[in-house]
């Protein structure tokens, strides 16, 4: 069974390896850590009996909530944990008066497209450019109302 809580900074260890295995460009343990910290983030952690199996980070500013990253390791994918992260950090912004959600994601990124399609999230444009290792293209996508 997969339980999802809010990280706290003993889960930063885990999220770093598992953003480090699945990003090109990941986030420290002090880069966690220093958003923890923050009054205006929510961070998720999906926790398994192996311990932390994925993550969300998503900010906030006024009405409008930004994720940041969503992460599931390699061995825990297809169990629904990335759609569990979403929909609970979704409602946990929602809650907190928030209207909308945007986010990034390459657009070679199927399953992150087919999650975020998959959660009422609609392509508003294009950043070209905006990934490096490799360079590449980000599609936006924003979800409105929550």
């Amino acid at each position: 069974m997969t339980v999802i809580r809010e990280m706290t900074e003993t889960d930063v260890g885990a999220a770093a390896r598992i953003e480090a295995a699945v990003f090109s460009q990941p986030w420290s343990r002090q880069g966690f850590s220093d958003a923890l910290a923050m009054d205006c983030t929510l961070f998720l952690a999906a926790e398994g009996e192996d311990g932390i199996l994925g993550y969300i980070g998503m900010y906030f500013a006024l009405d409008e909530a930004e994720i940041t990253n969503v992460a599931v390791a390699e061995a825990a994918r297809g169990r629904g944990i990335g759609r569990e992260l979403v929909d609970t950090a979704l409602r946990r912004a929602q809650a907190r008066g928030i209207r909308s959600a945007v986010l990034e994601v390459r657009v070679t990124n199927a399953p992150a497209i087919r999650l975020y399609e998959s959660r009422g999230f609609v392509r508003e444009g294009i950043r070209k450019g905006f990934y490096e290792c490799p360079k590449e293209d980000a599609y936006i996508y924003k979800k409105e109302p929550l």
